[in-house]
C-alpha cells in the first residue's frame, strides 16, 4: 500500500485546533503518540519551533519564517535535514515504538495521519516541500474570542509571579526557574497582553492561512470553530470524507458531543468584549475576515 499524505491542521492559537485534532483522532486520524495537553505532537512542535528559531521567530513573531523560505539553498538543506531527522529514533516520539518498527518514518505511513500546531500556519510552505500532496485543514474562530482567550492566558501566566508569601514564593520560583529556563519553555506570550494586540495577531494568522487554503484548492478546507460547535455532525461528516477516515455515523455522533456549544461567540456574554467588537476599527477588521 502506498504512503498516505498527511493532514496538516493550521490556525491561530485558541481557535479550536486542539478540539478539532481530538475529534479527528477519535474518528481515526493518527496525530502522534506523544502529545501535549493541546493535542500537539511533541515531535512536530519541536521541529516547527526549531524552524522558527532559525529565522529569529516564534509563535508570536511567525512572519520571520520568510528568511528561511526565501533562501533556496537554506530551504533545501533544511528540508533534507528534517527528512533525515524523521528517519532517526527521535521519531519514536511521534510514531510510538510499534509504528516505528513497522514504518520507520512518517514518510512511509499508509494510514490517515497528520499533526496539529498553530505554527503550521506559517511553516506550511516548508512542509509542502516535503509533503507536496498534503491536505490542509484551517480552523478559525471569532477574533474577539481569540484575543480574549490569549489575554486571559497571559494574565494566568503572570499570576505565577504575583505571589506575596515569601517562603512559598522562593520555593515556587525555584521550581519555575528549573521548569522553564533550561527547557526554553514559553513562560508567557507578551504580545497578546491587550485585546488590540490579540486581534492584530489573529488577523496575521487568518490572512496567512486563507492564502494557503486559496492556493491549495481541493487539497485544503476551512472550517469555523462556531460551525463545528453548533452543527458538529454535518461538519464532522465533511471532515471525515476530506481526511478519508473510515468513521461510521455512530462514531461521528459520539464525537460530536466533545464540543461545548456555549463556547461559540462567547464574547457576546461580556459587556466589555461586545463593546470592543462594536468599535469601528475592530468591526472593520472582523468583517473583512468574515465575522
Amino acid at each position: 500500500m502506498s504512503a498516505h499524505p498527511p493532514i496538516i491542521i493550521i490556525g491561530m492559537s485558541r481557535s479550536g485546533t486542539g478540539m478539532l485534532a481530538k475529534m479527528l483522532e477519535d474518528l481515526g486520524l493518527f496525530i502522534g503518540k506523544s502529545k501535549d495537553r493541546n493535542n500537539e505532537a511533541l515531535f512536530f512542535i519541536d521541529l516547527n519551533m526549531w524552524l522558527l528559531e532559525q529565522s529569529s521567530g516564534g509563535l508570536e513573531n511567525p512572519k520571520s519564517i520568510r528568511y528561511l523560505l526565501e533562501d533556496r539553498e537554506v530551504r533545501t538543506l533544511f528540508a533534507d535535514f528534517v527528512c533525515h531527522t524523521m528517519k532517526t529514533p527521535k521519531v519514536i516520539s511521534y510514531l510510538g515504538f510499534k509504528k516505528y518498527l513497522t514504518y520507520r518514518t512518517p514518510l512511509n505511513l499508509n494510514i490517515p495521519w497528520g499533526w496539529k500546531d498553530p505554527r503550521n500556519t506559517f511553516t506550511l510552505p516548508f512542509w509542502l516541500d516535503i509533503f507536496p500532496n498534503a491536505k490542509v485543514i484551517h480552523i478559525c474562530r471569532h477574533g474577539v474570542d481569540v484575543a480574549s482567550s490569549l489575554r486571559t492566558s497571559q494574565d494566568k501566566g503572570l499570576e505565577r509571579l504575583r505571589i506575596k508569601d515569601s517562603i512559598y514564593k522562593s520555593l515556587y520560583w525555584y521550581y519555575l526557574a528549573n521548569k522553564f529556563i533550561p527547557n526554553r519553555k514559553k513562560f508567557v506570550y507578551l504580545r497578546c497582553s491587550t485585546l488590540e494586540d490579540g486581534i492584530s495577531m489573529w488577523e496575521e494568522y487568518l490572512e496567512e492561512a486563507r492564502g494557503h487554503v486559496s492556493n491549495l484548492g481541493s487539497n485544503a478546507t476551512e472550517i469555523k470553530y462556531e460551525d463545528l460547535l453548533q452543527q458538529p455532525i454535518g461538519e464532522l461528516k465533511k471532515l471525515t470524507k476530506f481526511c478519508e477516515l473510515g468513521a461510521t455515523d455512530d462514531d461521528i455522533n459520539v464525537v460530536s458531543n466533545l464540543g461545548k456549544k456555549s463556547r461559540a461567540y462567547a464574547y457576546k456574554n461580556s459587556t466589555e468584549l461586545k463593546e470592543f467588537a462594536a468599535r469601528s476599527d475592530i468591526k472593520n477588521i472582523l468583517e473583512s475576515m468574515g465575522y
